[in-house]
């Protein structure tokens, strides 16, 4: 498993584009995004921190292998 980078929650939100995942609602900082029946949800913060992401990652069904590759496109 690659070493994930330290991101801010609006890098994540990009990346989650990229991958297919769209916008559903937002309250407050916390953003929700789905794509098909998977979903997830990113606090909108200046930094996330490496358990965060992989709990986001873990919801929405993406390897972090996967996730690197989004963030490079």
């Amino acid at each position: 498993m690659p070493k994930l980078p330290v991101l801010s929650g609006a890098d994540v939100i990009c990346a989650l584009k990229n991958l297919g995942f769209v916008v559903v609602r937002q309250r407050g900082s916390h953003i929700v995004m789905r794509r098909g029946s998977k979903g997830c949800v990113i606090p909108n913060h200046r930094e996330l921190k490496l358990g965060t992401l992989t709990g986001i990652l873990k919801q929405a069904g993406i390897t972090p292998e996967e996730f690197i590759k989004a963030l490079a496109d």
